[in-house]
């Protein structure tokens, strides 16, 4: 029975439709041949697609092999990828095919394979579905293609400072990576002049270099699909004998006599020096050289004796560079000067407060009290000026020190001791890094901490001692410490008197 569909056909002229079942269909059909398949129960059309139903939802499509429509591009954080359509076969003829990405569901549609998916994040790895929609309805969606993870060229890298290890004809050469593209990477430092290179992650080193020459570099990624532009050019350096390394020096802590003692004096080259100052520049140090390294006692406390006054703390040196030791704190009479201040207490004229050094430390608290049990004034930090007391029987507070991150850890180093009471107790603390407290308390060693003012004349607390901190890209250095690694860096911590040779 033909249906009203057959009916329709005849009347139309187009004369009689063959009919059957699946396997009947013409052996040698041309495009346009029309066959009601009587398994299927509906009029099919040929076309160049094959046998497709002319009154049917689409057959479920095949999804090929996905390729990247944008591989060669310069970085981009997105990329494309052109996913084939095969449709599938027994249902009616598709207008359109719908692809979605996995993961993030990003969709696009087009009339005919294949199909150009675009927004994807590079180096992310994606597969695909696929829908085919004609008048009647949307198939159902197509079993995952297999994966494809887009990249691009890789982004162009930041360039860093170039520094000398101290190899004959060698520079290294720092840089930060930008965004890979989506696949490996390798990446190439090139001087100017001489256009000589090297490989690898930072640092890069290039060699053939000629010592006494002055020398900039670029630096590129290369990655599958090609290179990226290249860095702005870095600063000029030249390269030599000499090692370039930066330090941290500080010295010991002041004694305690009824002030508190100032701390060590502090110099760096690395996160902060001492009373706010500028960093102190590398210094460069010529090969084969043995240089000696001191590290300063922290001075003695006294008691609260009139006129008497805490001992300073001992220099630390390295090099050209020198940290003072820490002022004593007053005993009845004026704080020392150092690398920072005693703090001052009241005797029978005004008592000053110690000065601290510029670039290393801060002034002592002063006295403010000229009735007894005179409180006396806190020492001198690094970090910040020794306190003031608070109240006739408490005494000022150390001054906090600072944070120096050399190691690779941020540590305080530095702080002033706490303020005594000539004739009382007190409660004062001292400063952060090693501050001793009140009633004595010693600075904390290898921190360089002042000494705690004494209270009810008892003696005053010791300063602690100082430490000497040295770290290089070098690692041929003999030392009589063995260094610890921080990221690049070889670092040589010293608490005592050493030596260090590259």
């Amino acid at each position: 029975m033909e249906g009203s569909i057959m009916a329709d056909l005849r009347a139309s002229g187009l004369g009689g439709v063959p009919k059957g079942a699946t396997a009947d269909r013409p052996s040698s059909p041309s495009i346009g041949d029309v066959f009601y398949n009587g398994t299927l129960g509906c009029l099919e059309i040929y076309t160049s697609q094959g046998w497709v139903a002319n009154s049917a939802p689409p057959a479920i499509p095949t999804v090929g092999t996905p390729t990247q429509s944008n591989s060669s591009a310069t970085f981009a954080a997105t990329s494309s990828v052109s996913v084939p359509i095969i449709p599938g076969s027994g249902g009616g003829l598709a207008n359109s095919f719908t692809v979605t990405s996995s993961p993030g569901s990003i969709v696009a549609t087009n009339t005919s394979s294949p199909v150009t998916v675009s927004g994807l994040t590079t180096g992310t790895s994606y597969t695909f579905t696929s829908t085919a929609t004609n008048n009647f309805n949307t198939s159902n969606a197509s079993a995952a293609s297999s994966s494809i993870t887009p990249s691009t060229k890789p982004q162009a890298p930041t360039i860093g400072s170039v520094i000398s290890d101290g190899t004959s004809g060698q520079l290294l050469v720092l840089y930060t990576a930008g965004a890979t593209g989506g696949a490996a990477v390798t990446y190439t430092a090139t001087s100017s002049p001489g256009g000589l290179t090297g490989t690898g992650t930072s640092p890069i080193a290039v060699s053939g270099l000629t010592n006494g020459t002055s020398y900039t570099f670029i630096v590129t990624a290369t990655n599958a699909n090609g290179t990226s532009v290249a860095s702005a050019a870095s600063g000029s350096a030249t390269p030599s004998n000499s090692v370039f390394v930066d330090y941290l020096v500080l010295a010991g802590g002041g004694g305690a006599g009824a002030g508190g003692g100032g701390a060590g004096g502090l110099r760096s080259t690395v996160t902060a020096t001492g009373r706010g100052g500028a960093l102190e520049s590398a210094i460069m140090l010529s090969k084969g050289t043995s240089y000696t390294v001191t590290v300063g006692g922290g001075g003695a406390g006294v008691g609260a004796y009139a006129g008497i006054i805490g001992n300073n703390g001992q220099n630390s040196t390295f090099s050209t560079v020198t940290s003072l030791g820490g002022g004593g704190g007053g005993a009845s009479t004026n704080g020392a000067n150092g690398g920072c201040g005693g703090g001052a207490t009241y005797s029978s004229a005004k008592a000053y407060p110690g000065t601290g050094a510029t670039g290393q430390g801060y002034d002592g608290g002063e006295d403010i009290s000229d009735s007894s049990p005179y409180p006396a004034g806190g020492g001198g930090g690094t970090g910040q000026v020794g306190q003031n007391p608070t109240g006739n029987t408490i005494g000022g507070n150390g001054g906090n020190g600072t944070a120096v991150a050399i190691t690779g850890s941020s540590v305080i180093y530095g702080g002033g001791g706490a303020g005594g009471v000539y004739g009382a107790g007190s409660t004062s603390i001292g400063g952060t890094g090693g501050g001793g407290n009140a009633q004595g308390g010693a600075g904390s060693a290898n921190l360089g901490g002042g000494g705690a003012g004494n209270a009810n004349n008892t003696t005053g607390g010791n300063g602690g001692s100082g430490i000497v901190i040295i770290r290089s890209l070098s690692t041929a250095a003999s030392a009589t410490v063995s260094p610890t690694t921080s990221g690049l860096y070889k670092v040589y911590t010293f608490t005592g008197t050493g030596s260090i040779t590259f």
